[in-house]
């Protein structure tokens, strides 16, 4: 039972068409199916236990270490050589619950075998399988195509990912001028940030072990698809371009918002100024008249309360309406 929860599917393929699905009870006479040297199988699991791992490891004479890799999970993107066998661990990127999350996919590349193994996604490449099935003549070119089929389905997996961000981005954008919430709007931009560097730290090794898969020495199992992978790797360096681009936006849009933050405090601090200043010269005025001195001008004079609340009021009408023109109030 446990071999059909792990197993999605099985299959074998002779000259680019499929002879016949492997069931889970055959597994253990895979080896027996591989001496034809011409048949290629082509296994898809989902999260494996550490007996069928162990089982797997047997039938295709893989190497222990890259089976470790895969039980203990989190490895980081690479692709590594172990004689002809090609190990490699991607990332799978999808959201859930409007959070960036990825996927472990690893993928054991052989002559005569691909194995492609989930972890923590659902995603899976049943369209891959179907498509490849209805292009004989490229399935005719081995386990590199298959290899080249998944790599490249994960890889523009991150374009539709990219351009969602591009549009959160741009709401940001939008909102950062409409707002005057600034500490609402930073937190939003850092944890942005946060999701772009993600992106961002899984390309950098992603465009690094593409580039090993064509021109120069390249892994025999490649050597028929190096101008596949050459567009594969094409893909990937343009979505790191529009990564290093939108995280480029990010830091100006940051000082912008920064900017916007120091240009409101200061219009406060000017009406702030302007508002002392009309209570400051009344009072002024007014602290002067307040002492308790016996010879002061205008203290005997008939006229000079009105007189001083007049001049109170004209200079406070002058400071407004000057202030007003400058735009401090």
């Amino acid at each position: 039972m446990m071999l059909l929860i792990m197993i999605v599917n099985c299959t074998s393929y002779k000259n680019g068409k499929k002879i016949s699905d492997i069931p889970a009870h055959s597994l253990k006479s895979i080896s027996d199916i591989l001496k034809d040297h011409e048949t290629i199988i082509w296994l898809a699991l989902k999260e494996p236990t550490q007996d069928e791992l162990d089982l797997i490891c047997e039938e295709f004479n893989l190497h222990f270490l890259a089976i470790e890799d895969v039980m203990h999970g989190y490895q980081r993107i690479k692709i590594e050589e172990y004689g002809e066998v090609i190990f490699t661990v991607l990332r799978t990127p999808e959201f859930k619950n409007d959070h960036l999350h990825f996927g472990d996919i690893y993928l054991f590349v052989g002559p005569q075998f691909v194995i492609s193994i989930r972890k923590n996604t659902d995603n899976g490449f049943i369209n891959i399988r179907e498509r490849c099935e209805k292009e004989p003549h490229l399935l005719a070119l081995g386990s590199g195509f298959i290899f080249y089929a998944l790599v490249d389905t994960i890889v523009d997996r991150y374009f539709p990912i990219v351009d969602k961000l591009e549009e959160e981005f741009e709401t940001l954008e939008e909102k950062m001028f409409q707002s005057s919430s600034s500490k609402d709007q930073i937190e939003q931009l850092y944890n942005f940030k946060q999701t772009i560097m993600r992106i961002k730290h899984t390309l950098n090794p992603l465009i690094e072990s593409v580039g090993k898969l064509y021109g120069g020495r390249v892994p025999k199992v490649c050597s028929q698809t190096q101008e596949y992978f050459r567009d594969v790797y094409d893909h990937v360096f343009r979505l790191e371009q529009t990564v290093d681009n939108i995280r480029d936006m990010l830091v100006t849009a940051m000082q912008v918002n920064l900017n916007l933050i120091s240009l409101r405090e200061s219009e406060t601090n000017k009406r702030l100024a302007a508002w002392a200043a009309l209570i400051g010269f009344p009072t002024m005025i007014a602290g002067v008249y307040g002492m308790n001195f016996k010879h002061m001008p205008e203290l005997e004079w008939e006229y000079s309360y009105p007189v001083i609340l007049i001049l109170m009021a004209s200079l406070d009408i002058y400071l407004y309406f000057k202030f007003k023109r400058t735009g401090w109030l």
